[in-house]
């Protein structure tokens, strides 16, 4: 993954609502044709719909573990990335708070309403 490709996904909007829609079906269009390449060997894909949290995790195996692993970890430090550019601060403080918040939660919350507070 490029730099490009790991910070297009959070482009700030200041056309408004309409914009921001434009700017999200944009984007979702982009996750749809990134889901239907080919040669995925990895992939992290989670969704909101109506606060309902839901997220799935595969990796191809039969290789190296340690490549499996470093492959996981650098779907996680993408991600944590594209949130820190979203919130405007930088990855160390959203790799903190998300270990912090995962440390609260004993099971992914399948409802944003189950986040513990802070």
């Amino acid at each position: 993954m490029s730099d490009d490709d790991a910070t297009r996904d959070t482009q700030t909007d200041d056309r408004g609502a309409a914009g921001s829609e434009d700017v999200f079906a944009a984007e979702l269009a982009r996750a749809r044709d990134l889901l239907d390449g080919e040669g995925i060997e990895a992939l992290h894909v989670g969704v909101v719909r109506d606060g309902e949290i839901d997220t799935t995790f595969a990796q191809r195996t039969g290789g190296d573990p340690e490549n499996e692993g470093l492959r996981a970890l650098a779907l996680l430090a993408a991600h944590v990335r594209t949130v820190a550019n979203e919130a405007g601060v930088d990855a160390a403080t959203v790799a903190g708070d998300a270990a912090t918040l995962a440390g609260r939660v004993e099971r992914l919350p399948a409802d944003t309403d189950d986040l513990p507070d802070e």
